[in-house]
């Protein structure tokens, strides 16, 4: 009888357990929930939450008043990447919707070379000890990885969109030329 308690107690407290904590805070929800049609207003304001969590990962680094800088670090890089994942995330449903986010993109691709810098600084001040590096490998190979890929995606998004809307342009004005006629 006490195993199929401890069983059912297991059972049901294994959601509590899965429920993900969100990297974004209720203002910041709230933010992006309002600038739902707009990709410009939306991707700035998720570079604004990517760069603040990387400050965040800075001042756990540095603030001699933070007691729990390696869980702190941890939870700053995690919750780096999963804004940032979620930027593309938001990237891609513009760019399939085939929104013209060229404009939007070009503070995108500023900001992964920014993030970029960032975090690769941070990976050097590692450096020095094993130990130390050894805590936030994976976290840290993961939030570069993505960064990596999703500033070749930019890229080759902006290229994309370059070339179609010049397309769409030019026709635009073909079109317009023919009705003077």
């Amino acid at each position: 009888m006490k195993l199929w308690a401890a069983f059912l107690l297991l059972v049901a407290s294994a959601p509590a357990q899965m429920h993900r904590h969100d990297p974004l805070t209720p203002p910041e929800v709230d933010k992006i929930r309002d600038s739902a049609m707009e990709p410009e207003v939306r991707l700035k304001l998720y570079i604004e939450f990517a760069r603040a969590r990387l400050d965040k990962l800075q001042q756990a680094r540095s603030d001699p008043k933070i007691t729990d800088k390696d869980e702190q670090t941890q939870a700053a890089l995690q919750d780096f990447t999963d804004v940032y994942d979620e930027l593309n995330t938001n990237v891609d449903t513009f760019a399939d919707r085939g929104n013209d986010i060229r404009k939007a993109l070009k503070p995108v691709i500023e900001a992964d070379t920014e993030f970029g810098a960032k975090l690769r600084a941070f990976k050097s001040s590692l450096a020095s000890s094993k130990e130390e590096a050894g805590k936030y490998d994976f976290l840290l190979g993961s939030a570069l990885e993505a960064l990596n890929s999703g500033s070749k995606d930019h890229r080759d998004l902006l290229a994309e969109q370059e070339e179609t809307f010049k397309h769409k342009k030019d026709k635009g004005h073909k079109e317009k030329g023919k009705d003077k006629e």
